[in-house]
């Protein structure tokens, strides 16, 4: 296996510890699409070592599939993998449902596959739940397009610990995509013993909490994307959170490293954590998140970390009489 690669659980996929998302190419979240800056940070992400790319046909209805497909169609298609998903039924007023029917299945296949310039898709994730939809039904849909080699694996996101086992249960579901960082780490509590337990594969999206774990906010920035309706960037939630962030800065110098590397090398230092999805939007911001691959914390500072940011989640230290300190 070359360096910088890890296996996906019991998808066997090998994919690089760091996923270039393109949520951001969302312009109803996150607002101004620079399609072209974008295009070149895939490509630097390529050429510094990231194989493995996640997109769906719900981001910017396509257009992130659109974007991706262009810029990964010159490279050798055996040397990227390529993880998109699919969920919803699109109205042509704008408007949409969850549609994960089988019909319904193959035909945003059939779509995402000419948009991404590619015959086939390594990983194809069910977005979220759909409570009309049998599993069963669903997992043999899934089965059949691994048959036609029009897929090779099959996962699910933003699925719950008792959706999971369902899944699992009549399905080889083998990747699970969860909203996971280290300011909200709920998925530690039932999905991620469960996915250790079962070889589920797992690559968390939001590592950096929507950019707040980046470092680079000072808690007095108002934001003009959805963000502004998120309670943890605003008023003095936002304050606190941003000045207990900026305190990782001595640890993350003690490692050479910035607090956004560090917060990188930290969330993947987690054994149930294959993978985390980076949604940066320059080369510049690829080339700092690179150089956190490969790079290990240690336990003491790891936990220094947790209790940093989440007072709550952190490690309770007690005295000699058995105090909470």
């Amino acid at each position: 296996m070359r360096p910088n690669r890890i296996i996906l659980g019991k998808s066997g996929l090998e994919v690089s510890p760091l996923c270039l998302g393109t949520w951001q190419l969302s312009p109803r979240f996150w607002g101004e699409v620079r399609v072209e800056q974008m295009a070149r940070a895939i490509r630097t992400a390529f050429d510094l070592g990231i194989n493995f790319f996640d997109t769906a046909d719900a981001y910017g209805d396509g257009l992130a599939e659109s974007v991706l497909g262009e810029t990964l169609q010159p490279l050798p298609r055996d040397k990227v993998v390529i993880a998109t998903k699919v969920f919803n039924h699109f109205n042509p007023d704008g408007t949409r449902y969850p549609d994960l029917s089988p019909p319904h299945i193959r035909e945003r296949l059939t779509a995402s596959l000419k948009r991404l310039k590619t015959d086939y898709i390594d990983l194809y994730l069910l977005h979220f739940y759909d409570q009309l939809t049998p599993l069963p039904i669903i997992a043999e849909t899934m089965e059949k397009l691994k048959a036609e080699g029009k897929i090779r694996h099959y996962g699910v996101s933003n699925f719950t610990i008792e959706e999971l086992r369902a899944a699992v249960a009549v399905g080889n579901f083998s990747v699970l995509q969860p909203a996971y960082s280290l300011i909200n780490p709920e998925a530690e509590k039932a999905l991620f013993p469960f996915c250790l337990v079962h070889q589920i594969g797992v690559m968390v999206y939001s590592p950096l909490h929507k950019g707040l774990l980046s470092g680079k906010y000072k808690g007095t920035e108002v934001f003009t994307d959805f963000r502004r309706f998120h309670p943890d960037f605003q008023g003095e939630r936002f304050r606190q959170l941003a000045e207990a962030v900026a305190s990782l800065a001595p640890l993350a110098s003690r490692y050479g490293m910035t607090i956004y590397q560090l917060v990188l090398a930290a969330t993947l230092t987690h054994p149930a954590i294959h993978c985390g999805i980076i949604g940066v939007k320059n080369e510049d911001q690829v080339r700092e998140a690179v150089a956190a691959m490969g790079r290990t914390i240690d336990r003491a500072d790891y936990f220094k970390i947790r209790q940093l940011l989440s007072p709550g989640e952190g490690v309770k230290i007690k005295d000699a009489e058995g105090k909470v300190k």
